[in-house]
């Protein structure tokens, strides 16, 4: 009850503030009137009377009589009607009054004055909002859930007399059902026609979306009805910030079939698409998974160069960046480039990573970051990462050293990752002298080689069976880092097992335990098998099984039925030459 009460004190206070300055108004047209009818009224006159108020004149600017004279040039400050001057302007929102402009000649007569009388036309449409009638039209809102018959049968009954402005009050009311507004605009047509404009159905689009409220379904489709409806009639009321506010309360429904069949009606209602037009549409699409639908409508959006804000434009790039068609990501950002637009760095970084997942695209990206400059480019450290590591896994090793040393020319200047990317397509590929350049150029930039670098070079040297190598590297680590991981020596300890130098390995498992590193089930179960294959050393393989359960760990039952089977094997062979000699 107090919300309906305070709604109603606020819209008097509104409307009286309205009216007095209509009544200001209609005072001033008055008395211009009456001074206007009063004859003789010849320039003479109106020029001692202008010149009796010096705000009609500009303090740098000296009038004499051989000059142009408009009175209205300034707008005097708000006066009260009693010292109302008839020649100045009620109130700085108030429409302006058009003169012509006066001129005046000394040595013409009296005669010559009387052709310069002055014609002031006053044409103002004054619309009076009844205020009782808009509160009861809003309690009658209120209470329409209880209401037997039509919305429509009721107004009429309230003999409302409408006018724009009343019907831009009602809709801009807060917290009034969407459902009664477009009920009462369509009822409000039907009575008057000149009713529906166009400030009408932008205030009713913004009452519906405007986000105060969660927005209804119902509300914006049958909002939709409506549209159609006046767009059928070829009414001059449409525009296209009407159908884009349209298309956003579909987009924040997640409607993206509806938002482009608004989208596909504004050639058929007389309006341009503009740039929030095409980005609503496409996020709407994009949301619903309809990548297809919305690369037409960029399509439509790159054709006719009208493109949004550039926040926006890097949002739509994210957007066909997540339904995998990255070149047509590609083809927005070359047209915002095109348009000079400064896209923001998360959308770029979103397109390239995009682009670095296919082979065919890997170029593509490059051509990207090649078009980064400045800041741009300082920051796209992590960009540049993505495309030295697809070209490597592309197998492009000789474009990834490029894109490299190009970092190390222009920057960003490259870290471990973009090393480590080339140092390893290098060790598979088998080249090993040019790893160790590499990281040779890493020492020179104060880059310590870490860990893995020094792994994949390992790991490259014991594919080619060059052990001896793969120690020196590992001993250059150990200088290099005071204490190593598990990954080197995992590599280390399969290698010599495959080569069947057990003892090698063996060794390499107690540096392991003597440095403090945790050895896992791999390496246990690698040296294990070694012993029981290649060197019939049950007793060692059984000690490391003990060991792996003091640790925690199990190994599988095909090694240990290989320790028991070397074990019985073993015994066999012991016992049958006694039982020979017993014979």
């Amino acid at each position: 009850m107090w919300r309906s009460k305070a709604r109603s004190i606020l819209l008097r206070c509104s409307i009286q503030s309205s009216s007095a300055s209509i009544q200001n108004k209609v005072l001033q047209s008055k008395t211009l009137t009456t001074l206007i009818e009063s004859p003789p009224f010849h320039f003479s006159r109106l020029l001692s009377l202008s010149t009796q108020n010096p705000r009609f004149y500009s303090n740098e600017s000296n009038v004499n009589q051989h000059d142009e004279i408009n009175v209205f040039d300034e707008t005097p400050p708000l006066i009260s009607p009693e010292s109302l001057d008839p020649f100045s302007v009620s109130d700085e929102n108030d429409s302006q009054i058009e003169t012509p402009n006066f001129v005046s000649q000394s040595n013409e007569t009296d005669t010559t004055s009387s052709e310069s009388e002055v014609e002031l036309v006053v044409d103002e449409q004054i619309e009076v909002v009844d205020v009782e009638k808009l509160e009861s039209v809003l309690q009658f809102f209120q209470g329409v859930g209880s209401l037997d018959g039509s919305i429509e049968e009721s107004l009429e009954k309230m003999k409302l007399d409408v006018n724009e402005e009343f019907g831009l009050k009602l809709i801009q009311t807060p917290n009034v059902n969407g459902h009664h507004l477009i009920s009462f605009v369509r009822w409000a047509s039907q009575k008057d026609g000149s009713f529906m404009t166009s400030r009408i159905v932008d205030a009713l689009v913004k009452a519906i979306g405007d986000g105060l409220r969660p927005i209804e379904k119902k509300e914006v489709y049958f909002l939709w009805d409506l549209i159609k409806e006046i767009g059928e009639k070829r009414e001059v009321v449409l525009n296209t910030e009407i159908l884009n506010g349209l298309i956003a309360s579909l987009y924040m429904l997640g409607r993206g079939k509806a938002a482009k069949e608004v989208f596909d009606k504004f050639e058929e209602f007389g309006c341009d698409p503009d740039g929030n037009t095409y980005y609503f549409t496409v996020e709407a699409l994009c949301n619903r998974k309809i990548f297809d639908g919305a690369w037409v409508v960029c399509d439509k959006m790159l054709n006719s160069g009208k493109l949004p804000d550039d926040m926006k434009i890097g949002k739509m790039i994210v957007s066909l960046c997540k339904g995998y068609r990255v070149k047509d990501a590609h083809m927005v950002y070359l047209m915002a480039k095109e348009k000079n637009k400064c896209l923001p760095m998360w959308s770029v970084n979103f397109l390239i990573n995009g682009l670095c997942r296919k082979s065919e695209t890997v170029k593509l990206a490059r051509e990207v970051l090649q078009g980064l400059s400045g800041d741009s480019r300082k920051l796209a450290n992590k960009c540049f990462n993505f495309a030295v590591r697809a070209l490597c896994q592309c197998k492009d090793i000789e474009g990834a050293k490029e894109l490299l040393f190009e970092m190390i020319m222009e920057g960003p200047a490259p870290g471990h990752p973009a090393f480590n990317s080339v140092i390893t397509a290098l060790s598979k590929a088998g080249e090993l002298d040019e790893a160790l350049k590499l990281v040779k150029v890493m020492e020179s930039r104060k880059l310590r080689p870490n860990i893995y670098t020094y792994t994949v070079i390992i790991n490259g040297y014991v594919k080619g069976g060059q052990m001896i190598e793969a120690i020196k590297i590992l001993e250059q680590a150990k200088k290099t880092h005071r204490k190593l991981t598990s990954d080197p020596y995992h590599i280390l300890i399969r290698g010599y097992c495959q080569l069947e130098e057990t003892d090698k390995a063996l060794n390499l498992l107690t540096e392991m335990k003597e440095s403090g590193i945790v050895a896992d089930e791999n390496d246990y179960k690698d040296v294990i098998r070694s012993l029981c294959l290649n060197t019939l050393d049950w007793e060692t393989a059984e000690k490391l099984l003990e060991e792996m359960k003091v640790h925690g760990m199990c190994l599988s039952g095909n090694s240990q039925g290989l320790i028991k089977a070397v074990k019985e094997l073993q015994k066999e062979e012991s016992e049958a030459p006694q039982e020979s000699i017993a014979a």
